[in-house]
């Protein structure tokens, strides 16, 4: 995955932007982070992105199309980007993070395949993984208040992946049942 991004002219300013999409619970934060590894590895400056800091709390998915636009534009434009930063246990908004231009931008989490932001993306990751591993993993990382609503979030998602058609367009997909 790392090779492709190096490989393709760069999307954002003078970097290059890998999304990493799917359903919760399948593995993206963990596949974003061996590819930051990759790249520092490789001397590649990289940064990672988690969307879980910029939706607006369990019902933010449907907008997170248009908070991703809005840190994204000013990057590939070589400036640093912003995006207000959610507080999950205040259950609000509190400050804004700032990320400055990198030669490796990766946005990991659900809905980094919004279509408005296509344009700037180097590289589309689809990572999926059985629905009860996903459920599994998902109340594991955010504890047993996320059973409640999980079936919600779910649903939300569903939308959002027939709305994006993020696996259709993905230039890779990849197995997140894998051993981690």
């Amino acid at each position: 995955m790392l090779d492709l991004a190096l490989s393709r002219p760069p999307t954002l300013g003078a970097g290059r932007l890998v999304l990493v999409d799917g359903p919760s619970g399948a593995g993206k934060t963990t596949l974003a982070a061996a590819v930051a590894a990759a790249a520092g590895a490789r001397a590649v400056a990289s940064r990672v992105v988690h969307l879980d800091a910029m939706y607006d709390g369990w019902e933010g998915l449907p907008g997170i199309g248009s908070s991703l636009a809005a840190l994204l534009a000013p990057l590939a434009e070589g400036r640093p980007g912003a995006y207000r930063r959610y507080d999950w246990v205040a259950g609000r908004y509190d400050g804004t993070g700032t990320v400055e231009p990198v030669d490796l931008l990766v946005v990991e989490g659900v809905g980094a395949a919004a279509p408005g932001v296509a344009h700037l993306g180097t590289v589309l990751v689809w990572v999926d993984a059985p629905r009860d591993l996903r459920r599994r993993r998902g109340v594991e990382r955010d504890g047993p208040a996320y059973e409640a609503v999980w079936e919600r979030w779910e649903a939300s998602e569903v939308e959002t992946f027939a709305r994006d058609r993020g696996r259709e367009r993905a230039d890779l997909v990849v197995d997140g049942a894998a051993s981690r």
